[in-house]
Order: structure tokens, then sequence, then C-alpha cells
């Protein structure tokens, strides 16, 4: 086609849940192929004709799981962990070149990746999202702020814009597409907490009067 205007990085795959005690250095190695490995070598290979022209836009689809600890396999959150930052080194390099660089990390999204990721069969997760969806819906108020289950047009819409010219002064982000599940606790949990906490308080201390 003569030039590459945007590059997204988004080959994908989930990874084994076990303690890093447990941990299986070949599924590791696998899942650093992919979410890391894959990333650098799409960039590499995308900078020479994106320098050549003086523009371009590279996104990789990155996760929530790699800004915070805990909602999935080790392996993955490490992985997109180093994606995030290795965007952020490519795009301080390529920034001279017009080259910008992101990435977009989504919260709990109804595809078959998420449903494998918590333990549904592969072939139903992948045959039925819809199921995925349902599944998240019941317990997303519980993770997040907007009680919004996200879906794939969200993370194809976040893309597009970096990948527009409407974000030709972003480089380096990480855009988080997640309904507000890294910015904190929602406030329903945070009202059920408290609630916890002063009924524990009044019992505890109704026992110690006894």
């Amino acid at each position: 086609f003569g030039r590459l205007d945007c590059l997204i990085n988004n080959a994908g795959m989930g990874s084994k849940r076990v303690t890093i005690a447990e941990a299986d250095l070949d599924d590791f190695d696998a899942t650093i192929a992919v979410h890391l490995r894959g990333v650098l070598a799409g960039m590499k290979h995308a900078v020479p004709v994106m320098a050549a022209q003086g523009s371009g836009s590279i996104i990789t689809v990155a996760s929530v799981n790699g800004v915070r600890a805990g909602l999935g396999g080790n392996a993955y959150s490490m992985a997109k962990a180093a994606s995030i930052h290795l965007t952020r080194c490519a795009a301080v390099e390529l920034g001279e070149m017009g080259i910008r660089v992101n990435t977009v990390s989504p919260g709990p999204i109804a595809t078959g990746i998420f449903g494998k990721g918590v333990g549904l069969d592969p072939n139903e997760a992948d045959d039925h999202p819809e199921l995925a969806e349902a599944a998240i819906g019941a317990i997303v108020s519980r993770w997040q702020s907007l009680p919004r289950v996200g879906r794939a047009e969200d993370i194809a819409q976040a893309a597009l814009y970096l990948a527009s010219d409407a974000a030709r002064l972003v480089t380096g982000h990480n855009l988080v597409v997640d309904g507000g599940l890294t910015a904190g606790w929602p406030a329903a949990v945070a009202r059920d907490d408290i609630a916890l906490f002063r009924s524990t308080f009044q019992a505890k201390r109704s026992a110690a009067a006894e």
C-alpha cells in the first residue's frame, strides 16, 4: 500500500492462574512471547516504514491486569505491565520521528477470552460471548463504579481515537477503559464496608461491656 498509518498489537492469550511457587515456566515463556515479544516485533517492523513517512500511530491492547495485581494470572499480568512500559519507552524514543505510541487497557469485557480467564469451557466461552456478558453483569457493580458491561466496541472506539488526528498530542499514554475499576472502590461497596465496620464495632463493644 506504500505507507503504514497505524499498527494495533492485539494478539492475546490467557495464562494459567497459579501461585508464584507453582509457576509453569513454559507457560510463562509462551505468555511473554505473545504479549511482550510479539508487541516488540510488531513495533520493530512498523517503525522503519512510519519513520520514513514521518508519521504513524502504534497502539497496543494491554489490560487493567497490567496496572493492578490479583485480577488475572501472574504471567499475563506481568506481560501486560511490561507492554505498558514498553509503550512508554517507545513513545519517548519515537516521538521525534512523528510516531505516537499508546496502549489501551480494557477492564472486564464480554469476550471469549474473559470467559476462559475465569474458568468457562474454552469452546463455550468463544461460541457464546453472551454468557460472559451475563456473568460479568452479575458482578460488575462490585468491581467498578459504572455498572455497565464492557463490550468489544468500547475498546475499538478507544483505539480509533488514539489512531486518529484527534489524539495528535497523545503519546506514551495508557488509556484505561474499565468503567472505573482501577479508580477505586465503587460507592456501593464502600457503603457496605462502612456498614460492616460499624456493625462489627458495635457488636464487639457490646460483647466487651457484658
